[in-house]
This record gives C-alpha cells, structure tokens and sequence, in this order.
C-alpha cells in the first residue's frame, strides 16, 4: 500500500512557488507524447539498435523480426516526436537517433535499470 498523509493539510507557500515553475500545458502533453513512444518494446528496440549503428529499414526489420511495413510505421511514430531522423542514400533511408539527448535518455535508462 501506498503511504499518504494522514491528515490533509495543504502547504499553500510549496503550492504556489511550484505551480510557477511548472511547464505550460502544451509542453506537458508533448513530454507525455515522447515517454508514450518509449513506452512500446518494438520501438524501443529499434531505439536501441540506432544506439548502436546508423540504420536502413531493411537493417532494422531484420533486427526486430517485422516487415518493413511495420517497422516503417514504429519510424513514423518515432520520427514524428523528434526521437529519430533519416537521410536518404540512393534507394536507402538510413534512420538515426535525432540527437544526443535521445542518446544520453536511453544509456541513463539502461544504467538505472541495470543497478
């Protein structure tokens, strides 16, 4: 079970300083947006793997066991919250986490849940 209080007894001082310091709503929904998208182990497997390696669709349906089709689909979702980005190279995409913050989420992930 879960510990609450045992009496409510608001602190209106903590209250006030941080509902200030909270985000805006929006920036909100979009943070929740970006957690729901690692929250599905196809995709965070695909995360994983682009940890490793710039990555074309055929290379990523071949590590995940899907077809391209779906394994595209997992991208769209991915790519439309910022978390990868792609480069075209003749007839490949090569897919590739966005940036280092993406990166540096799932190694903290990983060493949190390694301890």
């Amino acid at each position: 079970m879960t510990e609450v209080c045992k009496v409510y007894e608001e602190h209106m001082d903590k209250i006030i300083e941080v509902k200030k310091r909270l985000p805006e709503e929006e920036l909100i929904l979009d943070v929740a947006d970006f957690f729901d998208a690692l929250g599905n182990p196809t995709r965070l497997k695909i995360l994983f793997a682009l940890l490793e390696e710039e990555l074309c669709t055929c290379d990523l349906s071949n590590i995940t066991g899907l077809s391209v089709s779906a394994v595209s689909h997992q991208l769209r979702v991915l790519k439309d919250r910022k978390i990868v980005t792609y480069k075209k190279d003749g007839k490949n995409v090569f897919y590739r986490l966005d940036d280092e913050h993406i990166r540096e989420i799932l190694k903290i992930a990983l060493e949190h849940l390694r301890e």
